[in-house]
């Protein structure tokens, strides 16, 4: 079989087992799955970059993620005039003069002597800097969860339409990523491995503890969309009488519609993050990173700048986390730090890479959409193999109550058994690289 035979195969298979999810269960749940396919391959194709690219073992994707949440909210609700008098201005001070402080530190560090005298001159900025941003910054902060905390407690946004907040999410992320990478990216790679999962930890412990930010844990509810509300379309005389044309009860053709736009725009911005990756993959930047990534030491003797194209590369990977983060808060229309688990956001991506074939944009594509349908599908179809397997079991056996409890483990039992056979029988990937 040739390659494009194998990919053309691969992808009309996935395609197969989504439209049969329409067929068998419903259309909205093939559709749910379609639009959460296609942000978890721009998840996959960020990591990719990383780790195909360039080899940087980065297992902190879910902070990345989290930061295009937090820039949903950010850009696209409304502010809150009351917080903002009360005590924003105040936290963005405090901000600025922490900034100013860590910038105070860095310029004395590079141009003081090294010695006894430039470590307690370090020491009296840091110090003193602290205090003065906790006086500025804690009373804001009091002032600002203080407003109608049951409903607000935060400063809000800036009120911009949200699909602004797609590229803020990028920038947001990249700016995080740029600031992580200048002091984790010498490590070695386990090391960064356990750096980037720290630091990721520390983003969504800020999220659900700093109220003021996006309500922490009390979430964000309602977010505006991009795409109509189902109940203004079920209102519409023109869609209710196209629905009805169509013989579709117009409550199922709006939430169909709403899904089928969102999948719309995922669509598009995934063609054009996968164009600009393909493009970038054959270019001899491309070819650089590769070289960098199979022997550092052959290619930094050849003159290249292996820390900064890592760099490079770190803060372009986890920028297009930051927009499939923000894809994804504005589809749920909510912002839940608590959802933020590693399971889902670094360990999927992960298997989604490794299975789709590190190194290939279309294999983690691939395995964006292939490894998503069986995170949905698997626990309802091991619920029912269970199930058929316990039917002639008697009711009160313990055998049939650990089987059926069992099906809730599903869902890991067959990523990894995923993972072991891809790696036994492709250890490269379902579509590896050249």
């Amino acid at each position: 079989m040739s390659d494009t035979a194998k990919k053309f195969g691969l992808f009309a298979l996935v395609g197969l087992l989504i439209i049969g999810t329409g067929f068998v269960q419903s259309w909205n749940s093939a559709l749910l799955i379609l639009n959460m396919g296609l942000i978890s391959a721009i998840m996959a194709l960020g990591v990719n970059l990383q780790w195909g690219f360039a080899g940087l073992f980065n297992v902190g994707v879910m902070g990345f993620v989290a930061l295009g949440g937090l820039a949903t909210v950010l850009v696209s609700t409304d502010p809150i005039p009351q917080a903002w008098s009360a005590g924003g201005f105040r936290i963005v001070l405090a901000l600025v003069l922490g900034a100013a402080t860590v910038g105070g530190a860095i310029v004395l560090y590079t141009r003081m002597a090294k010695g006894k005298t430039r470590t307690l001159a370090l020491l009296g900025v840091l110090i003193a800097g602290f205090f003065i941003y906790r006086a500025v910054f804690d009373p804001g902060v009091a002032a600002v969860e203080a407003i109608n905390p049951a409903a607000a407690g935060n400063i809000g946004g800036l009120g911009l339409p949200v699909l602004l907040a797609w590229p803020v999410g990028g920038l947001l992320a990249a700016g995080a990523a740029w600031i992580i990478g200048k002091t984790a990216l010498g490590l070695r790679s386990d090391y960064l491995a356990i750096a980037t999962l720290g630091i990721a930890e520390i983003i969504i412990a800020v999220m659900k503890n700093e109220d003021w930010l996006a309500r922490g844990v009390k979430n964000v509810i309602g977010l505006p969309r991009p795409v109509p509300y189902e109940v203004d379309l079920q209102n519409s005389a023109s869609f209710v009488q196209r629905a009805e044309g169509l013989g579709l009860d117009p409550t199922t053709a709006s939430t169909l519609w709403v899904k089928g736009l969102y999948g719309i725009l995922f669509a598009v911005v995934l063609v054009l993050i996968l164009w600009m990756a393909q493009r970038a993959l054959h270019s001899p930047w491309g070819r650089m990173m590769r070289a960098i990534r199979d022997n550092e030491t052959a290619a930094e003797a050849m003159g290249k700048d292996v820390t900064s194209r890592h760099l490079q590369i770190f803060v372009l990977g986890s920028a297009i986390c930051g927009i499939a983060g923000a894809m994804m808060t504005t589809l749920d229309g909510q912002m839940t730090p608590g959802t933020y688990q590693p399971l889902r956001f670094t360990f999927l991506i992960w298997v989604m890479v490794i299975v789709g074939g590190s190194g290939n944009n279309l294999g983690a594509v691939l395995g964006g959409f292939l490894i998503w349908f069986l995170w949905v599908q698997v626990e309802p179809l091991g619920l029912a193999l269970m199930q058929l397997i316990t039917s002639g079991m008697a009711e009160d056996s313990a055998l049939r109550d650990h089987l059926l409890d069992s099906a809730a483990h599903m869902r890991l039992l067959t990523m990894g058994l995923v993972l072991l056979l891809v790696l036994r029988f492709s250890p490269r990937g379902l579509i590896p690289e050249k």
